[in-house]
């Protein structure tokens, strides 16, 4: 099972408590995925997802005692799900209900506000939004949920909801569909925070811990490579410097000081400053050991300018 079927599967068992939640709910499932039959005038959703037709069951069954006739058509690759309510007056509660218009055959309009004043109801429909149109990728390959709407009239309803709760999503067109969507794993885990997947919700946060640890370790490793790396090609050119004053002058015509530095280098030539300061006598710290190396650089390169060789 998909991560985003997981999430599905966990909101279609959450049943509000209060009807104006469960109301609220039915709101965004019928605005995003129903119609009104032009023959007869009855409601009927259609859907491929099984967890959305049996959420919209429960909650005509539940919220007004509606028992609505359930039809199954088998395909190769996804079967679909047609619930319809039969009966005008049905029809007409469960609109009257969501504040949509009978002579709207495609209920092609945002729900009014009054359906979603308060803060559950707004949870409870954009759960019903996103599982009627939404979806989630799967978390350990990148972060992104969507909700595609009709239009954009409902697709901005559905931002707007979301800004309530301080999630700032974004809308793009797609293929004539107007797509609200985000891409923050934080803002995804609010989500569904927000429309109370919790299981779900940890499930994603562990993910992301791990996924955070293992780019922390990288970057760790990754900067401990470069100082490594930095350190050895420091140290290799270190030690061309010394041999070619060994070479050229002998290391009789360095200070005291430099040539107990030079020999300490060629001698360990993998330790580090702070290691080469606590070998000398007496014991030198790390700047005093740079500001060492950098004199027996500047020899280096003297000899090379006066012996008309190239200088590194």
């Amino acid at each position: 099972m998909s991560f985003s079927s997981e999430v599905k599967e966990e909101l279609s068992r959450h049943l509000p408590t209060a009807r104006h939640c469960q109301i609220a709910e039915t709101a965004a499932i019928l605005s995003l995925c129903g119609q009104i039959s032009e023959k007869d005038g009855t409601i009927r959703i259609q859907t491929e997802n099984a967890y959305v037709a049996r959420k919209y069951f429960t909650l005509l069954k539940k919220t007004f005692n509606i028992e609505a006739e359930l039809a199954v058509k088998l395909n190769q690759k996804e079967n679909t799900y047609l619930i319809r309510v039969n009966d005008r007056e049905e029809t007409r509660q469960i609109l009257q209900a969501v504040k949509l218009h009978e002579t709207d055959r495609q209920l092609a309009m945002p729900i009014p506000a009054v359906v979603v004043q308060r803060q559950c109801c707004k949870r409870a429909f954009l759960r019903g939004a996103f599982l009627a149109s939404g979806s989630i990728s799967d978390p350990n390959r990148f972060y992104h949920l969507e909700i595609v709407c009709p239009d954009a009239p409902r697709a901005e309803q559905v931002q707007e909801l979301l800004k309530s709760f301080g999630i700032d999503a974004r809308i793009v067109l797609r293929k004539n569909h107007h797509v609200v969507y985000m891409k923050e794993g934080a803002q995804i885990v609010e989500m569904l925070g927000i429309m109370e997947a919790n299981i779900a919700l940890m499930n994603l946060e562990n993910v992301r811990i791990l996924k955070e640890m293992r780019g922390s370790v990288n970057r760790k490793v990754n900067c401990e490579t470069a100082n490594i790396n930095k350190t050895v090609s420091a140290a290799i050119r270190q030690i061309e410097d010394i041999r070619y004053i060994e070479e050229t002058t002998g290391f009789s015509s360095l200070p005291e000081p430099l040539e107990q530095m030079a020999r300490l280098r060629l001698q360990y030539p993998e330790a580090s400053l702070l290691e080469l300061g606590k070998m000398l006598t007496p014991v030198v710290g790390k700047s005093g050991v740079n500001h060492r190396l950098r004199k027996l650089k500047e020899i280096a390169e003297d000899l090379r300018r006066k012996q008309g060789g190239e200088v590194l």
